[in-house]
């Protein structure tokens, strides 16, 4: 496993649950590619064309765990970890695939699903 890439998209991950990020559309446009969508632990069904408000998608609470990639292709990885939400003592799996276009990765798709 490439240990450097793991890191870089984890930082990226861990940016994805900043207010810094979460709260600026400018800087959720960065990290989300265009076709992006996303099947949420609620499981409504997101997708990055829909309007993202200028507050952007709201602050969290929530700590990642157990980060893992599998690289699929030279530019396509899947990234897997636990999020734990803390306001609702929840933990959630959470997988995410990752693309390497014009110099750098950009989120594709994203699944949250929540443990019993």
């Amino acid at each position: 496993m490439d240990e450097k890439l793991k890191t870089q998209l984890q930082n990226l991950e861990e940016q994805l649950l900043t207010p810094k990020v979460r709260l600026s559309r400018q800087a959720l446009r960065e990290i989300l590619a265009e076709e992006f969508f996303e099947i949420g632990s609620s499981g409504r069904i997101l997708h990055r064309e829909e309007p993202i408000s200028e507050n952007g998608i709201g602050e969290v609470q929530m700590e990642l765990s157990d980060f893992n990639i599998q690289e699929l292709s030279e530019d396509v990885v899947l990234a897997t970890y636990r999020i734990f939400n803390v306001p609702e003592n929840q933990y959630s799996l959470r997988s995410s695939i990752w693309r390497y276009k014009d110099d750098k990765w950009k989120l594709v798709f994203h699944q949250g699903t929540k443990c019993i």
